[in-house]
């Protein structure tokens, strides 16, 4: 008796006891409530073929299971490997799945059916969970495995969506233009294991898949590779790859061709204001932050003798040196100054101190007061690293909501700063080859380049303001 009949069979015990007890005489009669949740996965109990069938050569799998089935998003789900050119349809009927082949069989080959959460019974819906079937054209098995992990180069962690490939074919439009010869997804630690290999030497790669394409199209795509060929034997060492995707360059930025001209031709006011945003926050601006203009439309120009930088409400000229610097894209113009804490500071611009490249400028004198911050609204930190490699030039990154807001070249084992901005931080170590400050995605054909990279620290750190914030830091191997 399966577990199934079991808990059938204490249902029945449970109503006939509470029948007894409720017989005539009784002041309650209580009626009897449903059985025990059925929370058990549909269960397989007839193969034809049978599972691990040997020198197989029609075209049709069914499989019977113990109760009646469905199948949920079976493209999804379902992975046959080798990959065939066509995909098989897989139907299901009452209690039973029907795979019928479409490409003809390889000969000695061992082909494995994995639906993944594709089955699952029809009355609680429970999910018979990476299910696989096997059979083989020859008359053993393959038996070899290969198994991983894959990371995500720029910040260390995982992305379980990936798929893993192995091709025999070593060339590098082999990605971009066939199947791969093998898949196989990973689990939720960004771990995979490929099962029933052949021996032979294989190309393996990582790749975010749409719709299951198995095929990389362009640098957006998550993508990883290995160095070298890998021969599967008996034994074979996990392999680890580095997941990237190499960022998309800077878009310029086009300027819109609307006048802004109404029906009767005229300009309005709002459309001829010079229009832009500024960086300061609650009427306060950061001591260790530039000031920045960002402008909503590219300038024509800018003229910084138009513009005033006072301090107090006397209105005094400041004595400190600062200059104006303007971005590559003319949008975003910068001021840099060593800020004093505390203190009031006001801009003064005149109404052509810049225009656009619609013509817009201010339409009459503005003025803008902000108050630098104190700081003893800041804390400070300091950290002291353990086991850290200077030899690949160690760049440390401060993160907050899986965005680098710091970074800072180690070239100690020591990192302090007396004005640093509270918050919790996650800590991550960018090993920097280049020595560019920042991370560098992989170069895959005809460079076979890895990306630079990443590794988190497990310990977050919480800086508080007006603290002396203190942290020994375990670095990643």
């Amino acid at each position: 008796m399966n577990f199934r009949g079991a808990i059938l069979l204490l249902s029945i015990s449970i109503i006939i006891t509470i029948s007894l007890i409720t017989a005539p005489g009784c002041a309650n009669i209580i009626p009897p409530q449903g059985g025990l949740r059925d929370s058990i996965p549909p269960e397989l109990i007839k193969a034809n073929p049978k599972d691990s069938a040997l020198n197989f050569t029609g075209n049709k799998i069914i499989l019977t299971f113990d109760e009646f089935v469905e199948l949920t998003n079976v493209q999804q789900n379902l992975v046959i490997t080798p990959i065939p050119q066509n995909n098989p349809t897989v139907d299901s009927k009452l209690n039973t799945v029907t795979i019928k082949l479409k490409d003809s069989l390889e000969a000695n080959t061992t082909y494995n059916i994995n639906f993944g959460d594709a089955i699952q019974d029809i009355n609680e819906r429970n999910i018979l969970k990476n299910f696989s079937f096997l059979f083989s054209t020859g008359k053993a098995l393959d038996s070899l495995t290969l198994s991983g992990k894959v990371i995500l180069a720029e910040d260390g962690k995982t992305d379980t969506t990936l798929t893993v490939m192995l091709y025999k074919n070593g060339k590098d439009s082999a990605v971009m233009s066939e199947k791969p010869r093998y898949v196989t997804k990973l689990n939720n630690k960004g771990e995979f294991t490929f099962r029933n290999l052949p021996a032979a030497t294989y190309y393996i790669y990582a790749i975010k898949s749409e719709g299951n394409s198995y095929r990389y199209f362009d640098g957006k795509q998550l993508f990883a590779f290995a160095d070298s060929a890998i021969l599967v034997r008996q034994n074979n060492k996990p392999v680890t790859l580095f997941a990237y995707s190499e960022k998309e360059e800077e878009k310029k930025r086009t300027t819109t061709t609307n006048t802004g001209r109404g029906k009767t031709g005229a300009i309005s006011a709002a459309d001829k204001r010079l229009k832009y945003q500024t960086t300061i926050k609650n009427n306060q601006q950061d001591l260790l932050e530039n000031f920045k203009f960002k402008f909503e439309t590219p300038l024509k120009f800018f003229d910084s003798s138009k513009i005033a930088l006072t301090t107090d409400t006397t209105y005094q000229s400041v004595a400190e040196t600062y200059r104006w610097i303007k971005d590559s894209t003319n949008s975003i113009i910068e001021l840099k100054i060593v800020w004093k804490e505390n203190t009031q500071y006001n801009l003064i611009y005149e109404t052509d101190f810049a225009e656009d490249t619609l013509g817009r400028r201010l339409l009459k004198k503005d003025t803008l007061s902000f108050k630098t911050r104190e700081k003893k609204s800041y804390g400070d930190l300091k950290l002291s690293f353990s086991k850290l490699e200077l030899s690949k030039n160690p760049v440390l990154l401060f993160v907050q909501n899986n965005v680098v807001v710091l970074s800072h070249t180690l070239t100690s084992n020591q990192y302090t700063n007396p004005l640093f901005n509270p918050g919790e931080y996650e800590l991550r170590i960018l090993f920097d080859e280049n020595k560019n400050g920042i991370w560098d995605a992989g170069k895959f054909f005809g460079k076979h380049k890895q990306p630079e990279l990443v590794k988190p620290i497990e310990r977050k750190i919480t800086v508080k303001a007006n603290w002396e914030n203190e942290f020994d830091i375990t670095s990643p191997l």
